[in-house]
């Protein structure tokens, strides 16, 4: 049973508060209007070693404006962090894989995820990125795989009951 409980707390603790997911929002909303538009995407994207064709921006633009206002709201844009589902999840899985894997050798360090987290404006320690990193990774090598990845945000950012 115990062993259960530190499961769940571990899956807690990889949960993004709705704290959290506004600093991510605003580190996309660089004129603080309240929304991302295609240019504000594609500089943050950018700044995360992202090299997406303007096609490319303007199909993923369209696919997560899901009012077609042709803004990202608060509200899509937590909608899409926390689903992924079928062959287009695991693509936008593989996306967001890739953004934090920055050497491209298929693992995701804890300077990798540091560095990812630094450009987003949210302040943690390589060692703090350690330990965020230990609950997930499976095979104990450090590091996380794409499976490992997979497997964490697909049980860890369903939405849960409201508190």
């Amino acid at each position: 049973m115990a062993a259960t409980t530190e499961a769940d707390s571990n899956r807690k603790q990889l949960i993004v508060s709705r704290e959290e997911m506004q600093k991510i929002f605003n580190q996309f909303d660089a004129n603080k209007d309240g929304k991302i538009s295609l240019t504000e995407l594609a500089t943050v994207l950018k700044s995360m070693g992202s090299s997406y064709k303007e096609e490319e921006l303007v199909r993923v633009m369209e696919d997560l404006d899901t009012d077609k206002d042709g803004f990202i709201s608060l509200s899509e844009f937590e909608t899409i962090c926390r689903t992924s589902s079928g062959a287009a999840g695991e693509a936008e899985l593989r996306e967001a894989f890739d953004l934090y894997d920055q050497d491209k050798n298929g693992l995701i360090s804890a300077e990798e995820l540091n560095l990812v987290l630094n450009r987003l404006g949210i302040k943690c320690s390589v060692d703090g990125c350690v330990a965020m990193i230990k609950p997930v990774d499976a095979d104990g090598d450090g590091n996380v795989n794409f499976e490992e990845f997979r497997s964490m945000m697909t049980t860890s950012l369903k939405p849960g009951p409201a508190p």
